[in-house]
C-alpha cells in the first residue's frame, strides 16, 4: 500500500516527521513535496496528491497545512476523495470506518508531533466498515456524478 504525502510551507517539518516516522512503521511513503520548507500554495500540492489518489498510483494521502482545513477543502473538490480533517485518533478512526476518508488532513500549527503521528497511524490501519455506511457513501458518489454532468 503506497501512501502520498504533501504539505505546504507551514506543514512541512511535520511532513517530514511524519514521513521519517511511518516508514519506519512499514508504510510505503511517496512524498509529493515540497522538498524545502519555503513559500508555497497548499492547493498545488493537495492537488497532486488528489490526482495520484485517482489514478490509483496511491492508496492513501496525507496532508498537511497550518490548521488542515484548505487541504481538506481543496483535495475535496477531487472526483472521488474524501478528506478528512482529524484532530484526535477517534477522528481518524470514524473517519476510516465510516466515512472511508482517503485522504488525512492535519494541522501542522494545531498538533504536535506524536498525536499527529498516532492520527496518521490509526487512519492507514484502520479499514472501512461498509454496511449501512456503503449506502452512504455511494451516495455521495451519486451526487459527485450528478454535479460532474449538470
Amino acid at each position: 500500500m503506497k501512501i502520498g504525502i504533501a504539505s505546504d510551507h507551514a506543514g512541512f517539518e511535520l511532513k517530514e516527521y511524519l514521513k521519517e516516522n511511518l516508514k519506519k512503521e512499514g508504510f510505503d511513503i511517496i512524498d509529493f513535496g515540497p522538498s524545502v520548507k519555503k513559500a508555497v500554495d497548499y492547493p498545488d500540492y493537495a492537488e497532486k496528491v488528489a490526482k495520484a489518489i485517482q489514478k490509483k498510483d496511491i492508496s492513501f494521502g496525507i496532508l498537511i497545512c497550518g490548521t488542515g482545513i484548505g487541504m481538506s477543502i481543496c483535495a475535496n473538490k477531487f472526483k472521488g476523495i474524501r478528506a478528512a480533517r482529524c484532530c484526535s485518533p477517534y477522528d481518524a478512526l470514524l473517519a476510516r470506518e465510516h466515512n472511508d476518508a482517503n485522504i488525512l488532513t492535519l494541522g501542522g500549527r494545531l498538533l504536535g508531533r506524536e498525536l499527529s503521528l498516532e492520527i496518521s497511524k490509526v487512519f492507514l490501519s484502520t479499514s472501512f466498515l461498509k454496511g449501512r455506511h456503503l449506502r452512504r457513501i455511494n451516495k455521495i458518489k451519486r451526487m459527485e456524478n450528478e454535479k460532474n454532468s449538470g
